[in-house]
């Protein structure tokens, strides 16, 4: 382990834990308090956030800052300065009711006087409390985690030892080299904060975070807590609205802020302990950053900020690690073999980290899902240097802010082009971005067909639910389910495995029979080793030893990583990478074999090209790898050509299709409508490792004879009693307490319709994993994981949205479709 912060000690004592011996804990700095982000952190902890993966991570943390006695418990509030925030507030709750954090409330600005007295309640007009809240001792955490190990005989720590290089032998680490000397090792774990960048370079590896600077002061001393018998006695305050923090620090009030500019530096400009004047990671504070922070602390903490015999301590410009998405960086390198990630990890999360890293790496696995913080996440166009500085300055100022669900980055785009791109520009495509690549989410030249549908498709009132959303996706779904629809999925990730050892290599981690006929197209579920979902995919069969992966965009590096971890042993299968070679163009739709046959010679009848199978056309003059599936669930195929034909492939399409009514349509009837009324799964959404195929409602057919990753717990868990069911569900009544029409988004919690939280048999709370309009139906539909004893058809239950309950019915207890129930439009 490269670095003794809280990571670092927490790494160290979970793989001691487990049962790891001949571990080494290395830091240039000095200990207990090396340098890092650790020793300047302001340590308080907040337990909710939108995300569940950060939640689960933040809460183990404080399970085990509490197990260490370094935990204070002392509560915080998020006060609102604006409706729009109480509004973001009462999503908080949501989001605490679905992930099970119990002890938070809105409070009005009188209760929260009571509680922060020295607060101005005028400038704000509520607030959300946390009894959670409190402030750890990290420094001291990570002395206990990094003794324990120590004292179990497993670990041996060297301070003052800077690393200078890392050897790396045959695409696996072999040893790292120290100022006090080599070191033989299997495996290294970066875990250095804001110097991860440079030391994964060492290896020819990427970790890409840059180290920005977070302002704090600390002024004092603070009359009202001249008296205080502890470091903190009065709730933290979150001043949201402002991007700032405020809290007791025993005798004085430390001054938080994500509002001032963006301050990215880069690593190499880090000075080292001997150079630095407080630490390497305080930098000088630059008070002209600082002003208008402390106006606005000014404005909430009047008795504090404005008295003059209150002066400034301490005032930093104190180093932290931001990523390109916000997420930390975590697991394997895709680069080296036994090189591991730990880096962009806050205090909140340290410890949970520590026990997920330390679990991946000793059982393949952690017991939290981490994927979406997965290192091997990262397309190679979102680790230049200056992709993660734009999208790192971009999110600082979003710390605390009130980001939709769907919400897009704006800084550098651009990037990928489909080469449709010209075509879609043309018709008005609003784009949304998926793995680097420019994608139609829906197009504004389809506006006439809101007339077209105007008796089926409506507005949304409310601005938060019609933000990043248009009635034209509804509009497109019903052309696509009456005529003809063209759909640019060219974000798919494409790899093949090739060889003599490729059936072995990918028998070994798809569920489903992978020895099929050449020709056929399998759609499988991909299983951690306990059974739960690494990804979901479609494999074609090319020849004897020549597989082709299809992927989603975003998950599809991580899949990449996955496959060639478990290709052959014997060295007889390799993998190329063909994303950037292939575009892809879906044609879905009752008449997409009339468009198809219109521009190939080759018969595209049901007989002759039967649903799940593949084959090369020719569409006019370009040979069209032609595959019939579908995640819309109507007639059609994924049509793939090599990426300079793509535009030709375009324009045969858009001009065969004229005479039967195609419509360009977006990724939201792929991604979200028709799949919803096809009840079809998501990864990242229904589909993750802390669900299993059997609750997910997919273990169709008999288990394989071969063997494969997560198969014994699979079979398991096909033997034992589900513990939550995968339920669709749709909306009775979306009619408000003020009258207004609202429309679930996702993460909402379902409940009884008394409000109680439905929890199953391994304390897993019931909430939206995927939401959005089933156009045909004239329903929103809702998706979501039932104790066995709520998922009947027909039980009425509730949803929780923006602090509401509104009616919800469930509709199905398994996969069978909502829309086309017996599939007979996708194998028509």
């Amino acid at each position: 382990m490269i670095g003794a912060g809280i990571v670092g000690n927490s790494i160290a004592y979970h793989l001691a834990r487990l049962g790891w011996r001949d571990l080494v804990l290395l830091d240039k700095g000095p200990l207990p308090n090396p340098g890092g982000s650790t020793g300047h952190a302001s340590n308080f902890i907040y337990p909710v956030d939108h995300s569940r993966e950060m939640t689960a991570l933040t809460r183990d943390s404080v399970d085990q800052y509490a197990e260490l006695g370094v935990l204070t418990v002392c509560g915080g509030i998020e006060v609102a300065r604006t409706e729009e925030r109480m509004q973001e507030l009462a999503r908080r709750m949501a989001s605490a009711a679905s992930w099970g954090v119990e002890g938070v409330s809105l409070v009005t600005p009188a209760e929260i006087k009571e509680l922060v007295p020295y607060i101005d309640e005028t400038v704000i007009v509520g607030g959300f409390y946390s009894e959670g809240v409190g402030v750890v001792d990290s420094l001291r955490a990570g002395t206990l985690m990094r003794e324990a190990a120590q004292e179990s005989g497993a670990l041996t720590v060297s301070a003052n030892n800077e690393v200078l290089g890392i050897d790396v032998e045959r695409g696996r680490v072999g040893r790292i080299r120290t100022s006090r000397g080599d070191v033989e090792t299997e495996a290294v774990v970066i875990c250095c904060g804001v110097w991860s960048p440079r030391v994964a370079h060492m290896a020819g590896a990427s970790i890409p975070l840059t180290p920005a600077v977070h302002q704090m002061i600390d002024i004092g001393p603070v009359p009202r807590f001249a008296d205080a018998k502890s470091a903190i006695e009065f709730p933290i305050v979150r001043d949201m609205d402002t991007n700032m923090y405020e809290r007791q620090d025993g005798s004085g009030l430390e001054v938080g802020s994500y509002a001032h500019r963006p301050i990215l530096h880069d690593p190499d400009e880090i000075p080292s302990v001997e150079e630095a004047a407080l630490s390497p990671t305080e930098f000088p504070f630059t008070q002209d950053d600082f002003t208008a922070q402390m106006e606005h602390a000014l404005e909430l903490m009047p008795e504090i900020v404005g008295d003059e015999s209150v002066g400034i301590k301490y005032a930093i410009n104190g180093l932290l690690s931001l990523t390109p998405d916000g997420m930390p960086i975590l697991g394997e390198t895709p680069e080296v073999k036994g090189l591991w990630s730990a880096a962009a990890v806050w205090v909140k999360e340290g410890p949970g980290v520590g026990r997920a890293v330390a679990e991946w790496m000793v059982n393949g696995e952690s017991e939290i899902d981490v994927h979406g913080a997965d290192v091997a996440r990262f397309h190679e166009c979102q680790k230049s240097v200056e992709h993660v500085k734009a999208r790192a300055a971009e999110g600082f100022n979003k710390t605390y802010g009130i980001v939709h669900p769907g919400e897009q980055w704006e800084s550098d785009r651009q990037v990928r082009l489909p080469p449709f791109y010209a075509r879609e520009r043309e018709l008005d495509a609003v784009f949304f971005e998926a793995a680097g690549w420019e994608r139609p989410h829906w197009y504004e030249s389809n506006k006439p067909l809101l007339e077209e549908y105007a008796s089926r498709v409506s507005e949304r009132d409310a601005e938060w639910d019609a933000r990043w959303w248009s009635p034209i996706i509804n509009a497109e779904h019903l052309a696509t389910r009456d005529r003809v629809a063209m759909i640019d999925l060219t974000a798919f990730c494409i790899f093949d495995v090739v060889g003599p050892g490729a059936l072995e290599s990918v028998q070994r981690v798809a569920v489903r029979q992978m020895d099929v006929k050449h020709g056929r197209v399998v759609y499988t579920p991909i299983l951690t080793p306990s059974g739960g979902f690494r990804a979901d995919l479609t494999i074609m069969r090319l020849g004897d030893g020549h597989f082709r992966v299809v992927t989603g965009g975003a998950s599809g590096m991580a899949d990449l990583k996955w496959f060639s971890d478990h290709l052959a042993e014997d060295g007889t299968a390799q993998i190329v990478d063909l994303t950037s070679s292939w575009c892809t163009l879906g044609l879905w739709g009752p008449r997409a074999r009339d468009v198809l046959a219109s521009i190939t010679s080759d018969d595209v009848s049901h007989e002759g090209f039967p649903f799940a199978t593949f084959r090369t056309i020719e569409v006019d003059s370009l040979r069209t790898l032609a595959s019939r599936i579908s995640y819309v669930g109507d007639l059609g195929w994924e049509l793939y050509v090599p990426i300079e034909q793509g535009a030709r492939l375009w324009d045969l399409v858009r001009e065969a299709g004229r005479p039967h009514g195609i419509v360009p349509a977006g990724i939201g009837v792929y991604g979200t409508t028709g799949r919803l009324e096809k009840c079809y799964r998501a990864h990242g959404f229904e589909l993750d490792g802390e669900y299993n195929v059997v609750e997910a409602g997919m273990a169709w057919g008999k288990v394989k004879e071969q063997d494969f990753v997560g198969k014994e717990a699979h079979v398991r868990h096909r033997e034992e009693e589900p513990t939550a069911v995968l339920c669709t569900l749709t909306v009775d009544d979306h009619t408000s307490s003020n009258g207004q029409k609202r429309y679930m988004l996702g993460g909402e919690p379902i409940l009884t319709r008394e409000g109680a939280p439905l929890t199953d048999r391994d304390g897993r709370r019931s909430f939206v994993t995927s939401a959005g309009a089933g156009p045909s139906l004239g329903k929103h539909i809702l998706l979501s994981y039932l104790p066995p004893e709520h998922a009947n058809v027909g039980e009425a239950l509730a949803v929780e949205y923006m602090g509401e309950r509104y009616p919800v019915t469930v509709e199905r207890a398994d996969s069978t479709p909502l829309f086309d129930p017996d599939n007979d439009r996708v194998r028509s």
